[in-house]
């Protein structure tokens, strides 16, 4: 099957983001709806995606091959730890400010208090939720549930390296 240039960036999107969901490739390709990406990706891209048991979008192997991307998580070993991730740079002051795995969780704001001190920046709520999400897919942060929930990594910052996204 022969990709477009179009079908071939959006390809390498899905490389890069998985695991990914249809609001962040919504927002990447300027779409209208969820509905929208599902359509794209059934229309023109089936053979090169799948979903995982949590509904998220992963490329398939032959879709890594053909499109000169690092994928956006890099699991050398069989513990389900990635060892690299690849983020937004939002995503890696979160991951630098958040709450250690054995420290006690920190709620949204609490994150964008620290992001506010720390880096001298001031992101809106939704977008440190977002980041926080995206962290949670890729399986580097984990979420407490207590009145309201909270997060903390699920892995040591040492073991991971984050590679930000220009």
């Amino acid at each position: 099957m022969s990709l477009s240039d179009e079908e071939r960036d959006r390809l390498a999107d899905i490389v890069e983001l998985q695991p990914t969901k249809n609001k962040e490739l919504q927002d990447r390709w300027g779409l209208e709806s969820g509905s929208d990406v599902h359509r794209y990706l059934e229309g023109h891209l089936k053979e090169f995606y799948y979903r995982d048991d949590n509904s998220l979008i992963r490329a398939t192997t032959e879709a890594n091959d053909l499109v000169d991307v690092e994928p956006g998580i890099v699991d050398d070993d069989e513990d389900g730890v990635p060892d690299s991730i690849r983020v937004e740079p939002l995503e890696a002051q979160i991951f630098e400010v958040l709450a250690g795995p054995d420290d006690r969780s920190q709620s949204v704001v609490s994150v964008l208090q620290s992001l506010r001190s720390t880096h001298d920046i001031d992101p809106d709520v939704e977008s440190v939720r977002r980041g926080l999400q995206s962290l949670k897919r890729k399986g580097v942060v984990e979420v407490i549930y207590r009145t309201v929930p909270t997060f903390r990594l699920a892995v040591e910052r040492d073991s991971i390296e984050v590679d930000v996204i220009d």
